[in-house]
């Protein structure tokens, strides 16, 4: 029950987050009507699936939501605001009833519960008094046991709908029966013919006893409506494929049913009595034709084709006879172009991630014997199995990455919410949501971009009528942005408000003690000081802000995925908040160098090229390189390195948030595979330093923090930029 109820709760959620997406779509003015009927099957799919693991609080709460949701559908009621409101608190609310639910525990509290029938109130006057469903001159009434009742007044049976219905193997397991929705059904009509299909049944000892393999198709009489038949099997909507075509349909019509036959072997009058274009007399008819016409012409003549005789019998169209044909030629395609997916726990990823980080290890240390070993035929093996490994490795990578979209997505709902609070008109503009970043960064950087996107909206973004004195657009703007740079995801955050005003953040520096007075800074310094602990210039405490907590855990939150983030702001016209991430923590590609006795690993991705020191015993710590000044940080001076400097050093140039820097090094050992392993809690403040790797000989090599040495760098330069005045410079990490 324990699982059955983890495997709710997921799904639940993510049910969750389709409904929040539709409404939001729909109060931004899509009228489409599948994004209403995407809705409505969300809940109705909640819904089911609490009734299954008899969840009985959000079965009876969504089914409030279900029934609005129905009424819009079927144009009873229109979308508006204060519906659209109400249809969110219920969602918070269903998610608060799945928090319960993972808690362990089935029934809400008495606050919770008090808070559900707050909200129930509030989506009645959409409920109205709804009128059961049906046709002119068949209304439809339900008796004390909840089933439906057909009063047929006029006593006339109209022509045959036909029912093609296949059942998904789950349907037995969510604890419904087939068989009861077919005797369902005839509280609305007759059965005139009714077909059982079992293709779809596999061979005895592959077969489940918990799966379900039929389907049928129905010929069907009834004045009932085509919503009140579909009606019949909603409660399975999504465990089936359903076909519904009224009486007299069109031939286009039955074109389309052959098309969505999912049958995969079927000989061509089976397909068009399945899709109702022909009845098994008409076929039975057309075949003892057949047969007799080949008879009668002698043992060598050929008989005509089944579906030129059908045509010729005018019992069916020449279109459909095309059609049917098609379908039983390309249905093997189909099925071989078909894919499927599988839910997998994220820590079995994990497991597999980790298990080939060791067989990279693994690989480096057999490569590196081969070579020592001078064995050509050893040697060629081990490379081989090298590229084997990088690709192994790439593919599992791969598995884990995901679209930021996801997160960004929930934004539109955050937006909303913090509009109508602050009583702005603020606009969200989503782009890059395709970029693709390791799950497990995505999981950790969703707070951080929560709490800048919140500080854009209440900070950033002026009053409208502030915004109207300035020439502004009565509209906010904050944008949200993502794209790949040099081996890193760049996530923006920016708005066009009003801008950091750095006279106030100065000013309320000075009075919080964080800064001294005559201490001077510049502009980039003073920016930066929003990120210091405790730091809030907002005068008034509200729910969003001004408690001072916030920035400086977002700064370090995204520090500890070895990301940064910088601020860039313009007065009057707003501002930019740009973090810099990995793509991956686990492995990744890195050029080995070395130091002494001592190796270090840069990211591959952010080495521009390498240049040989001319003056090595220079004591400048800059260069010139092409006409650009580089500075340069020797890691044998900062790691303290024993041992006699070299007279021949390497400069290895890298770039990282469009800033070059050099890192002087004894030796350039080539391209590495560099699976990375964080460093313990006694080196958390070591700077320099982002993780560390094992190499085939089984030393340990640490790998460089290429953020922090080329901040370093720019600090430095901009220290002697400024005639080195002595002024306190605030570190970035």
């Amino acid at each position: 029950m324990d699982e059955l109820l983890s495997v709710f709760s997921v799904e639940a959620r993510e049910q969750l987050e389709a409904m929040e997406a539709g409404l939001m779509q729909l109060e931004q003015g899509d009228r489409d009507p599948e994004t209403i009927n995407a809705v409505f099957r969300a809940a109705h799919t909640i819904k089911g699936g609490a009734g299954v693991v008899e969840i009985h609080s959000v079965e009876k709460f969504t089914h409030i939501l279900e029934n609005v949701l129905d009424r819009l559908r079927n144009g009873e009621i229109e979308v508006d605001g204060d519906m659209i409101s109400a249809l969110l608190a219920g969602c918070d609310h269903i998610g608060a009833l799945l928090g319960v639910v993972q808690s362990g525990a089935l029934e809400p509290d008495e606050e919770l519960r008090q808070a559900g029938e707050t909200i129930a109130e509030s989506l009645r006057p959409f409920l109205g008094s709804k009128a059961p469903a049906g046709a002119a001159g068949n209304q439809v009434s339900s008796d004390a046991d909840g089933n439906i009742q057909r009063d047929s007044r006029d006593g006339s049976i109209s022509d045959c709908w036909h029912i093609s219905v296949r059942f998904g193997q789950s349907v037995l397991k969510n604890g419904m029966d087939p068989l009861a929705f077919l005797r369902y059904l005839l509280n609305l009509g007759e059965v005139a013919h009714m077909t059982t299909l079992t293709d779809a049944l596999p061979d005895t000892d592959e077969m489940d006893p918990e799966c379900c393999y039929l389907g049928f198709e129905i010929s069907f009489r009834s004045h009932a409506s085509k919503e009140a038949i579909e009606k019949v099997f909603d409660f399975c909507r999504d465990d089936c494929d359903l076909h519904i075509l009224p009486p007299n349909s069109k031939v286009a019509d039955f074109l389309q049913l052959i098309e969505a036959l999912p049958e995969e072997t079927m000989r061509l009058g089976e397909i068009l009595v399945k899709s109702g274009a022909l009845t098994q007399e008409e076929l039975d008819a057309g075949l003892r034709r057949q047969s007799g016409e080949k008879v009668g012409s002698g043992e060598t003549a050929v008989a005509p084709p089944l579906g030129e005789i059908l045509v010729q019998q005018s019992n069916v169209q020449p279109e459909l006879v095309a059609a049917a044909a098609a379908k039983q030629k390309t249905v093997s395609e189909k099925k071989a172009a078909e894919s499927s997916l599988i839910r997998v726990h994220a820590d079995k990823l994990d497991q597999l991630i980790d298990l080939v980080g060791e067989l990279v290890i693994a690989g480096a240390s057999a490569n590196l014997l081969a070579r020592k070993s001078r064995e050509a035929t050893l040697v060629e093996a081990t490379s081989v199995l090298s590229r084997l490994v990088e690709s192994i490795r790439d593919s599992a990578l791969q598995l884990r990455m995901v679209q930021i979209g996801e997160t960004f997505n929930r934004f539109h709902r955050v937006a909303r919410d913090v509009s109508k609070e602050l009583g702005k008109d603020i606009e969200l503009v989503i782009s890059g949501a395709e970029t693709e970043l390791d799950k497990s960064v995505v999981e950790k950087i969703g707070d951080p971009l929560m709490h800048l996107v919140r500080n854009a909206m209440d900070h950033g973004i002026e009053p409208t009528a502030v915004r109207a004195a300035n020439g502004k657009p009565a509209k906010g703007r904050v944008e949200l942005n993502a794209f790949h740079d040099s081996g890193s995801i760049v996530i923006e955050v920016i708005d066009d408000g009003g801008g950091l005003n750095k006279d106030r953040i100065e000013a309320k520096a000075l009075e919080k003690g964080i800064i001294q007075p005559g201490q001077i800074l510049s502009d980039q310094e003073i920016v930066n000081l929003i990120f210091e602990a405790g730091f809030s210039t907002v005068e008034k405490v509200t729910n969003l802000s001004g408690r001072g907590v916030g920035m400086d855990v977002v700064r370090k939150n995204i520090a500890a995925l070895r990301g940064s983030v910088d601020v860039q702001t313009q007065p009057g016209a707003g501002s930019r908040f740009t973090i810099r991430l990995p793509l991956t923590l686990a492995i990744i590609d890195g050029f080995l160098t070395g130091v002494g006795k001592s190796s270090y690993v840069i990211p591959l991705d952010m080495v521009v090229e390498c240049i040989e020191l001319a003056d090595a015993s220079t004591d400048r710590d800059y260069l010139n390189l092409r006409g650009e000044v580089l500075p340069f940080v020797r890691l044998r001076e900062m790691f303290e390195a024993p041992g006699v400097q070299p007279s021949r050093e390497n400069v290895v140039v890298v770039q990282y948030a469009g800033r070059k820097a050099g890192i002087v090094v004894d030796q350039l050992l080539g391209e590495f595979q560099t699976v990375i392993k964080p460093l313990g809690t006694l080196f958390r403040n070591m700077r320099g330093i982002g993780g560390s790797t094992i190499l085939g000989s089984g030393e340990v090599a640490l790998i460089l923090d290429v953020q922090a040495l080329v901040s370093r760098c720019a600090r430095a330069e901009e220290h002697a930029s400024r005639g080195n005045t002595g002024s306190r410079r605030l570190e970035a990490h």
